[in-house]
């Protein structure tokens, strides 16, 4: 598979929008449908979406493909197939590169996994969310642990990229028995781990449930010692974070997700799928219909799918950069965010920053938030942004 170079990168992600049920906590653009979808008008909808964003683009050379939702593993082999291929009529697709599929373990089976291999997907992440059957009962998950565990044992068989999700922080959730989960998740990890605390979202179930105080999740303290326990175990184990919630081998980072914290360009395709990339000279903001019959219906009669966009400028293009990088261990690179901001750092205020042990500078290039800073992360962008 082909190295990350460093570079921010162009991606492709591709938003898959149905799943067999809608978890609680859940506020993607997900949509539960009774009656089989029809996989071949949104294939072929998929192309036509494509080929609008190739002209808006230009020629470019994809550093990723991702496919997310939804759960992308309720397509066909035929259909994963089709969209890698219309990828590759518009844009350069060199070999190697990370192309990704999520799965969920409910909706694995060796052929399908097989079939998506067969199509080019290289790299596959399950979402497991937790091992043990009473939390996966909790988060709405229609999988047990042992589901979950045979879907991990073939996707590391068929695919050479493995990664899976975890969320953690859940209700009563002790140190003791997330560091016990948590070391039984890396013995299977294959090279990356995606470890998230749970959040209460507004619209999902969960949120009136827990403002009802039907549960309770870790208070802030609490939260930050879960936070703090899952980098040491991962640490020690290998697979450091390289970004606030992700976890890889040195060298197997998502290249895709790193092309989102650079601050490179992406398009986004189908219901709900947002993309940032450079149009002529200008950075510019697209937005999808998210509803998935609406957004196919005007893809048929009008060529794309896209609602709404904005022109950023240079000052909110120097704030996303700040926004995004400072989540990565690299940090940013301090000459890119000053060209975009017409402005430096104000040396005070870093050096007050750097102080209390938030921020610190790599060699004379780059600036990244420490460990404490990236508890305080939100606070200390807007502090550096000012």
């Amino acid at each position: 598979m082909r190295r990350d170079d460093g570079s921010p990168g162009f991606g492709v992600y591709i938003h898959w929008p149905f799943c067999a049920a809608k978890c609680p906590y859940c506020d993607f653009n997900s949509h539960v449908r009774h009656q089989p979808v029809d996989q071949e008008r949104f294939a072929e909808a998929f192309r036509r979406e494509m080929a609008g964003m190739r002209e808006r683009t230009g020629p470019r050379e994809v550093t990723s493909i991702f496919l997310g939702g939804g759960t992308p593993s309720l397509m066909k082999p035929e259909t994963v197939g089709a969209v890698l291929d219309a990828v590759a009529a518009n844009w350069t697709v060199p070999d190697g590169i990370e192309i990704t599929l999520e799965a969920n373990p409910t909706s694995v089976e060796a052929n399908r996994f097989r079939g998506y291999r067969a199509a080019g997907v290289n790299r596959v992440s399950l979402g497991v969310q937790a091992l043990n059957d009473i939390d996966l009962r909790f988060l709405g998950r229609m999988h047990n642990v042992t589901e979950a565990l045979t879907a991990i044992d073939l996707a590391r068989e068929i695919f050479p990229r493995l990664s899976f999700d975890l969320i953690y922080a859940r209700p009563l959730q002790t140190l003791e028995a997330w560091e016990a989960e948590l070391r039984q998740a890396i013995g299977y990890a294959a090279d990356h781990l995606s470890l998230y605390q749970l959040t209460i979202e507004e619209g999902t179930p969960f949120y009136a449930l827990h403002r009802a105080k039907k549960f309770a999740i870790p208070d802030p303290d609490h939260a930050a010692d879960l936070y703090e326990l899952t980098q040491t175990v991962t640490a020690q184990a290998g697979l450091p974070a390289y970004e606030v919630s992700n976890h890889a081998v040195p060298g197997a980072e998502s290249r895709h997700n790193l092309t989102y914290w650079r601050y490179g360009d992406y398009v986004g395709i189908g219901p709900g799928a947002h993309g940032r990339f450079v149009e002529g000279r200008q950075r510019i903001v697209t937005i999808a219909e998210r509803h998935p019959e609406n957004w196919l219906a005007a893809v048929e009669q009008n060529g794309t799918g896209i609602t709404s966009g904005e022109q950023l400028t240079s000052w909110e293009e120097a704030d996303e950069l700040l926004l995004m990088g400072l989540r990565l261990r690299e940090g940013i690179e301090v000459h890119r965010y000053e060209a975009l901001a017409n402005r430096g750092f104000e040396p005070e205020r870093l050096s007050f920053l750097q102080q209390q042990g938030l921020v610190e500078s790599i060699g004379n290039s780059r600036l990244r938030a420490t460990q404490a800073g990236m508890s305080v992360l939100d606070a200390l962008v807007a502090d550096l942004a000012q």
